[in-house]
C-alpha cells in the first residue's frame, strides 16, 4: 500500500515511530557502506587497523618523547590510544553523517524515508571501526598489564553518550547546511580543531587546577575522560563527566524536533 505524506511536518513522537517504522533501512544502507569499504578494497580493514596505530606512534612520539607532557595515571599510549579511538567515533558520524543526504540525492528524490536515517546508518560503520581499535586496545592493555574493575560496566553508557553527541552535532549541521552549502567546507575545520581542545592526547592536569572546569564545557572531554576511567582502574572518577549529559540529550532533542521541520523541503533543495 502507498503511503502518503503531507507537506505538513510530523509530530516528534510520530517522526520517531517513522524512523522505527524504517529502522532495517538503517542497516540496508550501512551494510551497503560496510561492502565498500571491506569487501571491495584490499586496504579497508588494514587502513582500519593502520590509521589509529599511525596516530598513536605520532602523538607518543611528539607528546610524551619530545615534549614530556604531565604525567598520566596509566600508561601514556592507553591513556592517548583511548582518546584517539573515542575522536576518531565522533569525529567520523559528523564528517560522513553531515555529508549522506547530499551523496544520496538520487534516493531522496526518488522514494520516501525518513531522511535521518542516512545519517543514522554511518554510526553502525563507525562503529564498527570503534570495535576494531578496541580489541587493538586490548591487547595494549593486557601488554602493559593494565585491567578494569567493575566501572567497566558503566563503559557502554559513555559510548552511547558519545554516539548521541555525535549524531546531536550531525542532525543540526545537516539540518542547518541544506540552505548553508558552506557549511559543508567549514565542518572538517572544526572537527580537526575541535580534537586541540579535547583532552585526546594531553590530560586534563595540563591546565592549573582552578581551570579544569573550563575544558569541560566541551561534552567530549567529560565523555572521553568518563571512558578511560571506566577502563582503567587508576583513574579517578570526577563530577564534571556528567555534566554533558542533560545538555547533550535537551540538543538532541531539539535537533529532531528541527530537522523534522525542514525534512519535507530537502528533496526540493537538494
Amino acid at each position: 500500500m502507498q503511503t502518503t505524506r503531507s507537506a505538513q511536518s510530523d509530530s516528534l513522537s510520530q517522526y520517531v515511530l517513522n524512523i522505527w517504522q524504517y529502522r532495517t533501512l538503517v542497516w540496508v544502507f550501512a551494510i551497503r557502506d560496510l561492502k565498500v569499504k571491506y569487501a571491495q578494497t584490499i586496504l579497508g580493514l588494514t587502513w582500519s587497523i593502520i590509521q589509529p596505530v599511525t596516530t598513536l606512534a605520532i602523538y607518543t612520539v611528539f607528546f610524551d618523547l619530545l615534549m614530556h607532557l604531565p604525567e598520566t595515571k596509566v600508561p601514556y599510549s592507553l591513556f592517548a590510544f583511548s582518546g584517539i579511538m573515542c575522536w576518531n567515533l565522533f569525529s567520523y558520524i559528523i564528517n560522513s553523517g553531515s555529508t549522506a543526504l547530499m551523496a544520496n540525492q538520487h534516493l531522496i528524490s526518488k522514494i520516501y524515508f525518513p531522511k535521518i536515517i542516512l545519517p543514522l546508518s554511518k554510526v553502525i560503520m563507525g562503529l564498527v571501526d570503534f570495535c576494531i581499535s578496541f580489541i587493538i586496545l586490548i591487547i595494549l592493555m593486557v601488554f602493559f598489564r593494565q585491567y578494569p574493575d567493575y566501572h567497566i560496566i558503566l563503559l557502554p553508557a559513555f559510548v552511547l553518550l558519545l554516539v548521541i553527541l555525535g549524531l546531536t552535532v550531525t542532525i543540526w549541521l545537516t539540518a542547518l547546511s541544506i540552505r548553508n552549502r558552506d557549511l559543508h567546507h567549514i565542518i572538517p575545520f572544526l572537527v580537526n580543531f575541535g580534537v586541540w581542545l579535547t583532552p585526546v592526547f594531553f590530560p586534563v592536569s595540563i591546565l592549573p587546577p582552578h581551570y579544569h572546569f573550563l575544558i569541560y564545557f566541551n561534552p567530549m572531554a567529560g565523555i572521553i575522560e568518563g571512558f578511560r576511567w571506566t577502563l582503567f582502574s587508576g583513574v579517578g572518577f570526577s563530577a564534571y563527566y556528567l555534566l554533558s549529559f542533560v545538555p547533550v540529550l535537551i540538543l538532541f532533542f531539539l535537533g529532531l524536533m528541527y530537522f523534522n521541520s525542514v525534512e519535507n523541503d530537502m528533496a526540493d533543495i537538494l
